[in-house]
């Protein structure tokens, strides 16, 4: 009789559940990490809707915080007890698609396995990591020692939501003194203002309808907070840049209104850099593309993963450039996690980002 392990497993649309399964089974190039904490993504609440479509008794989630339970026999400079993360994108750096990205700009994102998203696998492709354990494949390429002195909530946003975010700044090419508009203030377009203040943007400004996440906006480096609420924010975005429009703009949620929106703020020849994940068809209106006379650049950023990006973002924390740790305003046990789910995909009480306390 295998080993047991309780796990949050995609039922079918509308129902993600705890049920038993067994512990994996680890191969020689893989690692199997006790996951002590893990979250919630807006992209598992995709799932949970049945707006993105996974196997039915995946067990869902991407954001692993653990211990190294078990090295496969290939797996080198590594040892059983070490604290780890791993990229909700652990591509293999063996496809075509995974070395070409090396050659990117900015130094490369590794993203991509040999397909478009081929390389999330958590909690896509194979099993993630809302449960106790969780099989870290290519174990070698994707395994990122915690620095001493860090917690785990500390470091639970590096995974995904602080790598996407980032990258969406990164993509954005902002530059010392470039104007940023952010829209939406949810996790990741939380992260994209940090990184846009870290990339040297002297503007920012953000837009959300939510106080609590404005208020956090300013913390994480927003100059002006605009509630769409109460204003009309394209009107005000060129109001306050004098009628030129951003250098950059972000979009963070995955609307076609707010897409339209960042569109219509950019300037002439600036970027568009879009991390949401859309659930229909978006369309282009020809006066915000000036007809495609406008020079615009829109760009999208999948999760840049590998222990390379992960050290690289705990580092920006271990030396204090940044503090996510605030983000996390809910605490579940594993054993809750429907409970969670039900918080933060109702987005209720404030919800930014749920640790879940897994061991």
């Amino acid at each position: 009789m295998p080993a047991m392990m309780k796990a949050a497993i995609f039922v079918e649309p509308g129902r993600i559940e705890i049920d038993d399964k067994p512990i994996p089974d680890i191969g020689p190039n893989d690692a199997l990490i006790r996951v002590t904490t893990t979250t919630i993504c807006g992209t598992d609440v995709h799932i949970l809707k049945g707006e993105y479509p996974v196997e039915r008794g995946l067990t869902i989630g991407h954001e692993p915080v653990g211990v190294i339970e078990k090295l496969g026999a290939n797996v080198r400079g590594y040892q059983e007890g070490q604290r780890v993360i791993a990229g909700a994108i652990c591509p293999s750096f063996t496809s075509y698609a995974c070395q070409d990205g090396c050659c990117a700009q900015d130094g490369g994102h590794h993203a991509h396995g040999y397909k478009p998203m081929g390389g999330w696998r958590f909690g896509n492709t194979i099993d993630g990591a809302q449960a106790e354990y969780l099989l870290v494949p290519d174990a070698q390429a994707n395994l990122a020692p915690v620095p001493d002195g860090l917690t785990d909530e500390q470091v639970l946003m590096c995974p995904d939501i602080m790598s996407t975010g980032f990258a969406g700044a990164e993509s954005a090419g902002i530059k010392i003194g470039d104007s940023v508009a952010v829209f939406a203030q949810g996790p990741i377009g939380l992260c994209a203002t940090a990184g846009a203040r870290l990339r040297g943007a002297g503007l920012i400004i953000v837009v959300d309808g939510v106080d609590e996440r404005l208020a956090m906006a300013r913390q994480m480096g927003a100059d002006v907070t605009l509630d769409f609420r109460k204003v009309d924010v394209v009107e005000e975005i060129l109001r306050i840049t004098g009628g030129r429009g951003v250098d950059a703009s972000i979009e963070a949620l995955g609307l076609q209104s707010t897409f339209e929106a960042a569109l219509r703020v950019v300037k002439p020849g600036g970027t568009l850099s879009s991390l949401g994940v859309y659930s229909s068809d978006l369309t282009i209106p020809l006066g915000a593309f000036c007809a495609g006379l406008g020079d615009h650049k829109i760009v999208t950023s999948l999760c840049p993963g590998g222990k390379e990006r992960m050290r690289r973002l705990m580092q920006v924390i271990e030396t204090g450039r940044i503090d996510l740790g605030p983000m996390v305003t809910h605490r579940y046990a594993l054993e809750d996690i429907v409970e969670a789910y039900d918080l933060f995909s109702h987005q209720r009480d404030g919800v930014l980002k749920v640790a879940i306390q897994a061991s």
